[in-house]
């Protein structure tokens, strides 16, 4: 028998503060809000240790194969792509997924982790005036291939998935069409995602996430100057280094592991974690991301007038799973032993490709002239320093939370603010 490859596309783009258009928002099919109360004991609260976990073990992965490199990824994007598959998938390729996804299956059935995620979809997607956020998901059917009624309807109503009929016999055709599907939905930020579709491909699952959201309390340009970031070689480059002097906000010293706490509001209920390791402390922090860790530094801030300083980046990331998600468990679907009969009804279908594209953008709340003007040499602000003072002026870790739901929409590491910068002298190295 040939086994044609199905190939699954995640995808992540991310720009708070000041850059990028206005995004949609999803809305999920028919599901109303009866359907969300009804559906309320499978709570996004309950599960979010289940999604931390996935979300640091992945890290984890990606951060020892990249271990000198900025990290950023969404979990939420790739745990949505992965547990939208898993509706097609049987026996021990189904299995294989949502143990990967760290769902117990003893604690929590099937029919519950999909309604769990139709539930967090519908709270990520509701309307505000203070950010902007659209996740949704589509199928890219070969135009000669027949989806079985029952995956279709579960990818409408639990997935609110767009469907497409596609011409996959003309690849550049398909490419285009997903490419700009991909560029469209995520402001213009994630670009050519697909650079190559595999010989046999008939189907090609996208998830996508946009995020855009201001500080609740803004950085002012003004403050921001140029300084020195270490990298872990021991050199340092030139960064725009934003500048606080007396910000309230929530902090923690975690004198166990070594290393500073900082949540940033924006103007919404989502906030940015930053973890500052001490020197030489990256890695010990690193091996301790876990739920509880997570758990015990929520439960530890404290509101603290704090003098803060940390750097403008702007970076992205592009990963290809295959090799990554079989660590975490999620091997079958590659091999051609792959069960998705639950999509087309046959056997001859696996995964050939998983992509991964994330991009994060963090500037001080303004326009672009306004963070250009943020490396003025020669203005200095004289003020008296708060007794607390955090620099991020060394490799720190973030991640984006939503409040509401405890889920981590992306998670990373920064180890040069400068990686895609293109200014020479902003990306020069100090010897």
């Amino acid at each position: 028998m040939a086994f044609l490859p199905i190939l699954g596309l995640l995808v992540a783009g991310l720009c708070p503060s000041v850059h990028g258009l206005p995004g949609g928002k999803l809305h999920p099919g028919v599901v109303t809000q009866e359907d969300q109360h009804h559906h309320a004991p499978v709570d996004n609260l309950r599960l979010a240790p289940v999604h931390a976990d996935f979300a640091f073990s992945l890290y984890k992965h990606l951060a020892l194969r990249n271990p000198n490199e900025n990290v950023i990824f969404s979990p939420l994007s790739i745990s949505i792509a992965l547990a939208f598959l898993s509706l097609g998938a049987r026996g021990t390729t189904r299995t294989e997924i949502l143990k990967g996804l760290k769902f117990n299956p003893t604690d929590i059935s099937e029919a519950e982790v999909h309604r769990s995620f139709q539930h967090l979809l519908c709270t990520l997607s509701q309307p505000s005036n203070s950010l902007q956020l659209s996740v949704g998901n589509a199928l890219f059917i070969d135009e000669r291939m027949r989806l079985l009624y029952n995956f279709r309807d579960d990818a409408e109503v639990l997935y609110a998935s767009e469907a497409f009929s596609t011409a996959f016999r003309d690849p550049a055709a398909a490419k285009k069409l997903i490419n700009d599907y991909v560029m469209e939905k995520t402001q213009g930020k994630i670009v050519d995602l697909v650079s190559n579709l595999d010989v046999g491909v008939v189907m090609v699952l996208v998830n996508y996430i946009y995020f855009k959201a201001k500080w609740e309390t803004p950085f002012d340009p003004q403050d921001t100057r140029p300084s020195t970031f270490s990298l872990t070689d021991g050199r340092s480059v030139i960064v725009s280094m934003m500048k606080t002097s007396d910000l309230t906000t929530p902090y923690f010293r975690d004198e166990e592991l070594s290393c500073t706490v900082v949540e940033l509001r924006y103007n919404s209920n989502y906030s940015a974690l930053f973890i500052l390791p001490d020197e030489g402390r990256m890695r010990t922090v690193e091996a301790a991301l876990a739920p509880e860790t997570l758990t015990r530094w929520r439960e530890s801030l404290r509101m603290t007038q704090i003098g803060l300083y940390l750097p403008k980046f702007s970076f992205s990331s592009h990963y290809d799973l295959e090799r990554t998600l079989p660590e975490l468990g999620i091997r079958t679907v590659f091999q051609n032993q792959a069960d998705l009969s639950g999509i087309a009804g046959g056997k001859d279908l696996k995964v050939s490709q998983v992509v991964h594209k994330a991009l994060i953008e963090v500037a001080e709340n303004g326009t672009e002239a306004a963070a250009a003007t943020g490396i003025s040499a020669g203005i200095t602000s004289i003020g008296i320093e708060p007794r607390t003072t955090v620099k991020f002026n060394r490799p720190f870790l973030l991640s984006i939370v939503s409040k509401n739901t405890q889920s981590i929409l992306f998670c990373g590491r920064v180890v040069h603010p400068n990686e895609d910068n293109s200014s020479s002298q902003m990306a020069r190295i100090l010897r």
